[in-house]
């Protein structure tokens, strides 16, 4: 990263292009080829009709009583819905007004404007934190003028939005808007020496946030010395965010926060490198290249993604975000089946989209991700891809800590994908509420070891912090497949457990159009344990005939084989909520050991059929 001296140098002399920061590709002798663009004309037809639908239906209010839901139910979606809606009416009529160029949409687009700045605060009420009551002391800014993700967010939409259209609109707009920004974001963050919480968060927090503010910052302060400041205290926060990656590259948050932190990261590099005329370039060097590849190492096929930690299963991942890293450093892409549905990202962020639309290489799109092992030495994963009869087979497990960021107590979990569908899966997010991120965030079938398929000893899951840990004893890739094997006796917290092993092994048989995985668990204990069994997780019913269960779907089947004399199967289908809020039912299979020994091993073998 850069020192002080080489950014106010690098500002001091740039000379921002035409165009920036949208490099040409907004202006309107370029639109009518952005306009006849094959591989955007879904994006932009949803855009123009949530346009249409915004001029013509009333802003949705964010009164006081949905404003106050998380301090008295703890729960989040009801608020969150019309905000983030004002956010996508601000997206769609900012760049259907760009794009078709007409005057019509310019009242609704600064009505709307107007009511994100009339908005109390814009960071969200479970941003606040317990100080954020009347009367309450210990923050040092109002609760209006708290910096977090979305506050961050708003800033650098609306600066955006003022440079693709700030001379059609009026310029009550623009100075409401600069004022908005200068109070809400620039002063709190940029004019105390006390840090934020997040400026030493090793997460997505701190590459969104100063991300964001950076970009704000970029577009709208004209004084060079103050900006070179203001980017030098977000690139400090860049480098903490950078150390929560190792050396592999790979991001224990998953594939969705590391589009969050990385793609804000990306994009105010690329925003910077425009602005100084490539004196200043965050995203050179061999440690950027890794980050960039994590996407294609955990694509499994068909969208889905190696979910571990508060990850979503299925992932549209920005093609324009992925279509520039691929080019700036070379990092293999994931599949991409195409650009981005304008409602992917039910936040609305700016930068996906606009960067969609002008970044996005349609030679990227509709390539497979290759077949093969990628093993991610610092955060204990292995994930292994096959094709078999044209089908997407894949394996993944995990090591790692029970402290991780979005942590869940999953240690030893493990994947079988088949034919776009996760068979035995990981459960990803849960529906965010205080509780979630609260002491009682283990308690939650998503995040506590019961929601994954590892082993409950003694009646007792795994724990949570640094302490409880995996260590990797073998991980190999294989010509056919991969291995792992893991020491997991520290993720318990179980009196006289003296050892536990878990052991994979997975090999591809194409020519049988099948594979198979071997799971043995070796136990040591300083006498008996009360109680002994393996859970498996999946969201499709098992089938039980003994000593067997098979989950089946759309292109293929897991059948797990086991020993009946000493194992008893048992299921539960426990009602439950993904991250958006939608219902699931969560099929939990329990395989509890008869008579446990002092010294005990269990095996598992799963044959993964494609059909």
């Amino acid at each position: 990263m850069y020192t002080f001296r080489t950014i106010r140098a690098a500002i001091l002399a740039a000379e921002p292009p035409a165009g920036f920061p949208f490099g040409g590709a907004l202006s309107p002798e370029r639109l009518p080829e952005l306009r006849a663009a094959p591989h955007l004309r879904a994006l932009l037809d949803e855009i123009r009709a949530r346009a249409g639908r915004a001029a013509a239906e009333p802003i949705p209010p964010l009164p006081f009583a949905l404003w106050r839901l998380f301090e008295d139910d703890g729960t989040r979606l009801e608020f969150e819905r019309p905000y983030f809606d004002r956010r996508g009416r601000l997206l769609a009529l900012a760049l259907a007004a760009t794009i078709d160029a007409g005057d019509r949409l310019i009242a609704p687009l600064e009505d709307t404007i107007w009511s994100i700045c009339d908005e109390y605060s814009w960071s969200l009420p479970a941003h606040l934190g317990a100080a954020a009551g009347p009367g309450r002391t210990g923050r040092r800014t109002p609760p209006e003028a708290v910096v977090d993700l979305f506050a961050a967010e708003t800033a650098h939409a609306l600066s955006e939005t003022l440079a693709l259209l700030g001379g059609r609109l009026s310029p009550w707009i623009g100075y409401r808007v600069r004022a908005e920004i200068e109070r809400r974001v620039f002063q709190p963050l940029f004019h105390d020496p006390a840090h934020l919480h997040w400026e030493s968060a090793p997460m997505n927090w701190a590459a969104v946030c100063a991300g964001a503010a950076g970009m704000a910052a970029l577009l709208l302060e004209a004084d060079r010395e103050r900006l070179a400041g203001m980017v030098e205290r977000c690139a400090r926060a860049l480098e903490v965010f950078l150390e929560g990656y190792g050396a592999d590259g790979g991001c224990a948050e998953g594939i969705g926060y590391w589009q969050y932190g990385f793609g804000y990261y990306t994009y105010f590099a690329e925003m910077l490198r425009e602005y100084t005329g490539g004196a200043l370039d965050l995203l050179a060097g061999e440690r950027i290249a890794k980050i960039a590849a994590f996407p294609a190492g955990v694509s499994l096929s068909g969208g889905c993604y190696v979910n571990y930690s508060d990850g979503e299963a299925r992932t549209e991942l920005a093609s324009g975000l992925v279509s520039r890293l691929a080019a700036r450093t070379g990092a293999p892409a994931p599949a991409l089946a195409g650009v981005p549905s304008l409602h992917s990202d039910d936040c609305y962020r700016w930068p996906h989209v606009v960067r969609n639309l002008i970044w996005t290489d349609p030679a990227q799109l509709g390539r497979p991700t290759p077949d093969g092992t990628v093993l991610f030495d610092h955060l204990g994963w292995v994930v292994d891809r096959r094709t078999l009869s044209g089908a997407a087979v894949a394996f993944s497990a995990k090591g790692g800590h029970n402290a991780e960021p979005h942590n869940q107590n999953d240690l030893g979990h493990f994947i079988l994908h088949v034919g776009g569908e996760s068979l035995l899966c990981d459960l990803g997010a849960g529906v965010y509420t205080r509780e979630y991120f609260g002491p009682q965030r283990y308690e939650h079938l998503h995040n506590g070891s019961a929601g994954h398929s590892v082993p409950l000893i003694d009646s007792q899951t795994q724990r949570a912090g640094l302490e409880h840990s995996a260590r990797v004893i073998e991980r190999a890739a294989l010509p056919d497949g991969a291995r792992l094997a893991l020491d997991l006796a520290g993720a318990y917290a179980v009196g006289g457990l003296r050892g536990l092993t878990r052991e994979f092994t997975w090999a591809a048989q194409p020519a049988q159009a099948r594979a198979r995985l071997t799971l043995i668990d070796t136990f040591a204990f300083d006498e008996p344990p009360g109680a002994l069994e393996e859970i498996l997780i999946s969201l499709h019913p098992p089938e039980l005939a003994p000593g067997r269960a098979t989950w089946r779907g759309a292109r293929g089947a897991v059948t797990l084989s086991y020993d009946p004399a000493r194992l008893r199967a048992t299921t539960e289908a426990i009602p439950n909520r993904e991250h958006s809020g939608r219902p699931i039912v969560v099929q939990r299979l329990h395989l509890a050991l008869a008579d446990p020994r002092a010294a005990e091993q269990i095996e598992l073998t799963f044959d993964v059929t494609v059909s």
